[in-house]
Parts: C-alpha cells; sequence; structure tokens
C-alpha cells in the first residue's frame, strides 16, 4: 500500500471498516463480530444523538435482531402494534392487524432509533470492545489491490440520522414556550460533542488512518464516502413535506396506530414508549421537486399541532414536545453498490420515504445479506474483489429488488396521503372501505409490515 501524508497518524489495521455507526453499521458489525471478523466502526457523532428519527421495527427486523439476541430486550423496551386504524374525519375505515397467524413477531414493534442504538452498541461493545471509534469524519478513501486506506478526522458533527432540512422548533418565529424544543440536528448535540471531546484530551481536526482488507459504506443517504467512492445515485425527489414531532398521548384506550386520511392531507400517530405518541403531517405539495425533494418550512410544535386539530378536532399539547423535524422523500439507488474493495448499505445504497418506517429494516436485511458474503471474501486467497465474487450478482439483485419494493410502497403512501379535494377525498375513503373489509385487507396488512420481505430470501 502508498503510504499517506505524514499528517495522519495511523490509528491501527482491521479486516473490515465500516463508516457510519448507525442502526446498519452497529448492526453489521455486530454480525461480523460473532464470525470472527476484526471490525472498525467509524462514526462522525462524538456522542450519541438524543433525538429518533425511526421508531418502526417491523417482522423481519425484529427476526433480524434475534441474530444478535436483541428481540427480548427489544420487545420489552418497545410497544407492540399489532393493528392500525385508518379513518377519515369521525369515519373509522376499518383495520389491519400486522403479521400474521404463521409469523413468529406478529406486531409492528414501535421502539425509538435512541433505544435501538443503545442495544446495538451494547451487543458489539461485549463482542468487540474496541470497534466503535466515535468522533471521526472519513475524509478520504483510497483502494489498493491489496487493501484500502481510509483517512478521518476528528470533528463536532450533528447526528447522522438527522432528516434533511430539519431546523429548531420555533424557527417560524412563533411566540411559543416550547419554541426551544430541539429539532433532531439541534447545536446542543454539537455542543455536547465538543464538551465530550475536551473530556478526553482529544484535538479537533487531528487526522489519523487506519488500513482495512474491506470497507463497508453505512454513512446513510447523504453519504460523503459514497460520493469519494465516485458511485452517484439515481431517482427523484418528490414535492411532498411533512412535520413530525414527538408529544405526550393523552389518548385513552388501545394505544393502535392511526392513519387519517383527510382533505388537506394524512395525519398519521404511532404509540411510542413512555405515554409518548409520534405524530406526522402532511404540509403540502410544492410545484415542483429537485432530485432531493421539496424543501420545506422549518418545524414548529405550535404549526404541527394546529394542523392536526385542524384537520382532526383535537390534537396533541405543544408544550409537551420533545422532538420536531421537518422533513422530504425521495427515492434514489446508487448506480452500483460496490467498487473493488468497497461496498454500499442501508440508506447508503437505496433512499427511501420515512413514510412507513421502511429504511432501517431495509438496511439491516442488507447486512444480513453481505455478512456472509464479507467472511468468504475475507478467507479467499488471494482475497478476491467483491464484484469478482460468485455470490455477488445475487446479492446486489436482492438488496435492489427489496428497495424497489420498499420504494413502490412508499410511493403509493405518498400519494395517497396527498391532500385531496372533498369528492376525491370522498373516493378514496369509500376504496380503503371496500378493501379494508374484503380479503384483500390481508395483502395490505402483509404489504405494510414488511412480509413480502420473505419472498426475497
Amino acid at each position: 500500500m502508498s503510504e499517506l501524508p505524514g499528517a495522519a497518524a495511523e490509528q491501527g489495521r482491521c479486516e473490515v471498516l465500516i463508516v457510519g455507526g448507525g442502526p446498519t453499521g452497529l448492526f453489521l458489525a455486530a454480525l461480523l463480530a460473532r464470525r470472527g471478523v476484526d471490525v472498525v466502526v467509524l462514526e462522525r457523532r462524538a456522542v450519541p444523538s438524543r433525538h429518533s428519527r425511526a421508531i418502526g421495527l417491523h417482522p423481519p427486523a425484529l427476526r433480524a435482531l434475534r441474530e444478535l439476541g436483541l428481540q427480548r430486550a427489544a420487545s420489552e423496551a418497545g410497544v407492540r402494534l399489532d393493528r392500525g386504524s385508518a379513518l377519515a374525519g369521525d369515519r373509522p375505515l376499518g383495520e389491519v392487524r400486522f403479521g400474521g397467524r404463521r409469523t413468529a413477531s406478529p406486531y409492528v414493534l414501535s421502539l425509538p432509533q435512541t433505544r435501538t442504538e443503545e442495544l446495538l452498541t451494547q451487543r458489539l461493545g461485549a463482542l468487540a470492545p474496541q470497534a466503535l471509534h466515535r468522533g471521526w469524519t472519513v475524509t478520504a478513501v483510497e483502494e489498493h489491490p491489496s487493501g484500502v486506506e481510509v483517512t478521518a478526522r476528528r470533528t463536532d458533527a450533528v447526528p447522522a440520522t438527522a432528516p434533511e432540512h430539519t431546523d429548531p422548533a420555533g424557527a417560524d418565529g412563533s411566540d411559543h414556550p416550547v419554541r426551544s424544543v430541539p429539532s433532531l440536528d439541534s447545536p446542543d448535540d454539537a455542543g455536547r460533542q465538543r464538551a465530550e471531546r475536551r473530556a478526553l484530551g482529544e484535538e479537533e481536526g487531528a487526522p489519523g488512518r487506519w488500513r482495512a482488507e474491506l470497507v463497508v459504506v453505512a454513512d446513510g443517504s447523504r453519504s460523503g464516502t459514497r460520493t469519494r467512492l465516485g458511485i452517484p445515485m439515481r431517482g427523484r425527489g418528490y414535492r411532498d413535506s411533512y412535520l413530525m414531532g414527538d408529544f405526550a398521548d393523552a389518548g385513552r384506550g388501545p394505544r393502535r396506530a392511526r392513519i387519517h386520511l383527510e382533505r388537506g392531507g394524512v395525519v398519521e400517530s404511532f404509540p411510542m414508549p413512555e405515554g409518548r405518541r409520534r405524530w406526522v403531517v402532511h404540509t403540502g405539495c410544492t410545484g415542483t421537486a429537485s432530485r432531493r425533494g421539496a424543501v420545506p418550512r422549518p418545524a414548529s410544535a405550535p404549526r404541527l399541532t394546529s394542523l392536526v386539530k385542524e384537520r382532526l378536532g383535537a390534537g396533541p399539547d405543544p408544550e409537551t414536545a420533545t422532538m420536531l423535524s421537518a422533513f422530504t422523500v425521495a427515492q434514489r439507488r446508487a448506480a452500483r453498490l460496490c467498487t473493488a474493495r468497497c461496498m454500499l448499505v442501508g440508506d447508503a445504497a437505496h433512499e427511501v420515504s420515512p413514510i412507513g418506517g421502511q429504511g432501517m429494516t431495509l438496511g439491516w436485511l442488507d447486512a444480513l445479506e453481505v455478512a456472509p458474503l464479507i467472511v468468504r471474501v475475507l478467507r479467499s486467497r488471494p482475497i478476491m474483489d467483491f464484484a469478482t465474487a460468485p455470490e455477488w450478482a445475487r446479492v446486489e439483485r436482492r438488496i435492489l429488488r427489496r428497495a424497489r419494493w420498499a420504494g413502490w410502497i412508499a410511493g403509493v403512501n405518498t400519494v395517497l396521503g396527498r391532500p385531496a379535494p372533498g369528492v376525491l377525498c370522498g373516493v378514496r375513503a369509500a376504496a380503503l372501505v371496500v378493501v379494508l373489509r374484503s380479503p384483500a385487507r390481508t395483502l395490505l396488512a402483509w404489504l405494510y409490515s414488511m412480509g413480502w420481505t420473505d419472498l426475497q430470501r
């Protein structure tokens, strides 16, 4: 291997280096560590984010957690949702039951991503105590016939899981007591990271270098590492924008997921642990959409709760907000999933709309797909390139097929959740009543609980 500039101190060598310590990177690292692989994870956040974007774990995700012995711990920490209700105004349209009689986990688990990452971090720490390196941002990746050299620097960074276009709550200038509620990329996280680094006596900006046999890129939809590898993304953004927030759940009765198909746009809500509920509101469509999607207005608790009350007649208390986000949606896939020694997984490989909560499950299924392949590539002599591995074509085909299915489902959800005039709104509700009162509701539940991923095994 050629030497990198002397300013970058060598941190060590490993068999596999994973860029990104979010749910997909941590999950894959633990899978590889269980198989005896020497793995390193570089995560740009110095400390974990306190805010969650993803909360839904579908049955395939729960099966994936079983591989690491974490399904029971996750299930005990989360809220089990065995069904979801659809409504239009005050009128119930029907319900779907998630999972099925043949499913070991016939429910969707509501568990904040922060807790999911905690469980994965603990398991990785037990398997490979020195694997996770926080506060490192990758700045260069150089492939050579004998391996990969990765250069990174210590930096303060916002949470890697932050959605696009998020802003602090109350940024619309509204005079409200919860204006300071942090959004997913609130500056207070960066401040905590700086304090953590000072406590460790670490110099911000100091470069480091790792040498690895293979690199896996799992640093999200805005992956800088993917860009450095020269791999473009193909797809499109949607015109739709949304507001999302977590509030105290004042509802009574069964804690169910609820989807309200209203004239002004869809309103979704999902129970969370500790007596909270997540609300997601469609806030409208722009005239055009860029490749990244529409640019939404900043998030604010008063605006979100007023939209919910306007459409449903009642809503959450804005003073109880603990997380807010404004986001857009896009469907994009990488032009290719590997180079000679580097591979893309999760959101770095395929971006799907967060509506439906399929992204984290897809990332874990990617990890289950590629972990055995990585081990076989490492054990080959000489070590083969990813693309020349006999199994690669099948692995890539299955990953992309799942991403296409998820993209199609998310696209349908996006269109169905858009604002609709009175007549069209009534037709939409009537059609859903027919579906939910027919055997087709089983198909709908199968689609929304990601049962279709079983076809990709």
